[in-house]
């Protein structure tokens, strides 16, 4: 049972908690009350604000509709005004651009081709909104005498800046070593770059807006006759040049070429020192015009519309072009005159420039790429015309060789070398230096049927090679033509002689001088491609003459035979008849030896080897004769006065054969 004071405690402390959550419900139902009170404000505001904000909008937004409205219609009188204003400057552009057109684009060709646009939308804007006012007739003809002015401009510029290439950056250029890759192909700057801007600025309007062509016209004649300017400036500069220094060949033409002579080139007979020049400066000039026909197709690249630049380069060139095509004529004109002259040695005017030309060809063709046909087959034509008449004066050089006329007069007295052997000779000796050109001239006129060479399908095709060596059999065969034709001449020509023996003298020269010449020019390799035995066939010739010429002393050494040489025993006196014999055999020895020192020491054998060689067989021949004929005679008494008829020691006759051929002596 509990305790009555543990009841009453626990009865007090239910009771304090009691009133404290009466006390907390009554504050709960106070707090909810109050809110209660707050919400009903609260929605009362809203209602209030929401009636408000209706009312608000209800009032704006016809003034909102309003105001935009009134934006529309500010915007749309702005627009207006705007294009008032546009339309009233087209109406002003003549006045406007009048000054700036009347002074020209020079010095301000930005600011000009600006003034001319705005005179071109002036001409639109007329043509199509109104075709009929007097200010598209302004406006158009203010356009014309823009655009005319530009044309001027263009011309101006170019007339100004287009100068003469000098000639030492044309021979720069020519002077290209192809093995160097570093070299900028030999492009030259003809124009400022700052100039070369402008123009093709104006050149791109005046297609573009102008639609003007004249200018390419304008272009092309200016620098056509730059063109032709440089490469005169180069032909009189190299002239003078030439003169005064003695070049002939220069190393800016000469590329390293199989063609090429590695030596200079012997003098030809009559060679003229000004015709070399010519030719020389000729060669020059035409390397010259390559490059700068190059040049300028590069520089009219950029000014002239693709679809024009063939045609305008074809007229560029044509002038220059033309000269050289003219002076190339000339020279082989020249040459045909000297040819009917009989002066056959004006053929060699032509191979230098034959070869050079056929060098240059590959790129000459390159070049007039796209030019009319007219213009490609210039440089062909000239080749033709050379190949023809160079292969004219072959054929009549080998004629002429064959057919030059045994003149008494003419012949060398002392037996020496003709001058139509040492003339032949130094005439072959060219051809060896142009050997493929003079093979490639002879093949153009078909002269195998000449020749009777079979001809081998192989060397006829088209290949190098075989072509090369087609030529090459070709110009063995004329040379070994030349060659035989000379030997039959020389033949005719030593019959002119009396006496066999200096007849013999003379084709010994003659046929020695041949073959040495051959040998040492390396002609001989050229003869022996069709003819394999000609060096042992000229050393036979020459072993005859000299046995020829040998017998020439039997004359002088029959008197020492033993023929008619009396019989005789030692210690017997010999008869006067006998006596006469002996007598009779040393004046006949004595006589003929002075007569054949005396005429023979006036002969001449240039070669000196050939010289001696025939001296020493003379004099072994002549002495051994001698001493053996006065061994005979040693212990024989057949005159009071020996030394009448014993006149000479064998040695004193060796001295005098030791003299022969001499004039010095």
């Amino acid at each position: 049972m509990i305790p009555t004071e543990d009841a009453s405690a626990r009865k007090r402390e239910i009771e304090e908690k009691l009133k404290q959550e009466q006390e907390t419900l009554s504050f709960i139902r106070e707090n909810l009350e109050k809110s209660d009170q707050l919400t009903k404000s609260m929605v009362s505001i809203l209602s209030s604000f929401e009636s408000r904000l209706m009312q608000l909008e209800n009032s704006i937004i016809p003034v909102h509709k309003q105001t935009e409205n009134l934006q529309r219609l500010q915007e749309n009188v702005d627009k207006t005004l705007s294009c008032m204003d546009h339309v009233i400057s087209y109406y002003h552009v003549a006045k406007d651009t009048d000054k700036i057109i009347r002074e020209g684009p020079t010095g301000r060709l930005d600011e000009y081709l600006a003034c001319i646009a705005k005179i071109q939308k002036a001409v639109e804007y007329f043509q199509d909104n109104n075709p009929d006012s007097p200010e598209l007739n302004t406006v158009k003809a203010r356009f014309e005498k823009g655009k005319e002015l530009l044309e001027a401009e263009f011309r101006n510029l170019l007339n100004r800046y287009s100068k003469p290439v000098p000639p030492i950056l044309i021979l720069d250029a020519i002077g290209v070593d192809e093995e160097l890759e570093v070299q900028d192909d030999g492009v030259m700057e003809h124009l400022p770059q700052a100039v070369l801007q402008d123009i093709i600025c104006i050149a791109g309007w005046l297609v573009d807006y102008g639609h003007n062509q004249d200018f390419m016209t304008i272009y092309f004649q200016i620098r056509s006759n730059q063109l032709d300017r440089s490469i005169k400036g180069l032909k009189d500069h190299f002239r003078k040049n030439s003169a005064s220094s003695g070049i002939l060949y220069s190393p800016a033409v000469q590329t390293k070429r199989k063609d090429t002579p590695t030596k200079k080139a012997p003098k030809r007979p009559g060679k003229d020192d000004v015709l070399d020049i010519e030719i020389d400066s000729y060669i020059h000039c035409i390397s010259a015009f390559v490059k700068l026909a190059q040049s300028e197709y590069t520089l009219l690249t950029e000014i002239i519309p693709e679809h024009h630049q063939k045609k305008t380069f074809d007229s560029l060139i044509q002038e220059a072009l033309d000269n050289l095509m003219l002076e190339g004529e000339n020279i082989v004109s020249a040459a045909r005159r000297a040819i009917m002259r009989h002066d056959y040695s004006a053929v060699l005017t032509i191979f230098p420039i034959l070869k050079h030309l056929k060098m240059t060809k590959p790129e000459f063709d390159a070049t007039l790429q796209g030019t009319a046909a007219s213009t490609k087959n210039k440089l062909p034509t000239l080749i033709t015309s050379m190949e023809t008449i160079g292969a004219k004066a072959l054929e009549e050089f080998a004629d002429s060789i064959k057919n030059d006329p045994d003149k008494e007069y003419n012949m060398p007295k002392d037996g020496t070398v003709h001058e139509l052997t040492s003339n032949a000779i130094l005439f072959l000796q060219q051809l060896l230096d142009f050997h493929e050109t003079a093979g490639a001239m002879l093949a153009s006129q078909v002269l195998g049927d000449t020749y009777n060479i079979p001809l081998d399908p192989r060397e006829t095709s088209s290949t190098s090679s075989s072509t090369s060596e087609f030529n090459k059999r070709l110009l063995s065969t004329y040379i070994c033509k030349v060659l035989g034709n000379l030997q039959l001449n020389l033949l005719s020509k030593s019959k002119v002689y009396e006496d066999s023996a200096l007849s013999a003298i003379f084709l010994h020269n003659n046929y020695n001088y041949i073959l040495k010449s051959l040998e040492k020019s390396d002609l001989i390799q050229l003869v022996t491609v069709t003819q394999k035995k000609a060096e042992s066939s000229y050393k036979e010739l020459i072993e005859q003459q000299i046995q020829t010429y040998q017998r020439s002393w039997v004359k002088v050494t029959e008197h020492l035979t033993d023929r008619n040489m009396p019989v005789f025993q030692p210690g017997t006196k010999l008869k006067d008849k006998e006596r006469q014999v002996i007598k009779d055999k040393f004046k006949g020895f004595n006589d003929g030896l002075e007569e054949l020192c005396k005429v023979q020491k006036g002969w001449a054998i240039p070669d000196k080897e050939q010289r001696d060689f025939i001296r020493q067989a003379q004099k072994r021949v002549v002495s051994d004769a001698y001493r053996a004929f006065l061994q005979r005679c040693a212990n024989i008494s057949f005159t009071k006065n020996p030394e009448k008829y014993h006149k000479y020691r064998p040695e004193e006759v060796e001295e005098m054969i030791e003299k022969l051929f001499d004039t010095s002596a």
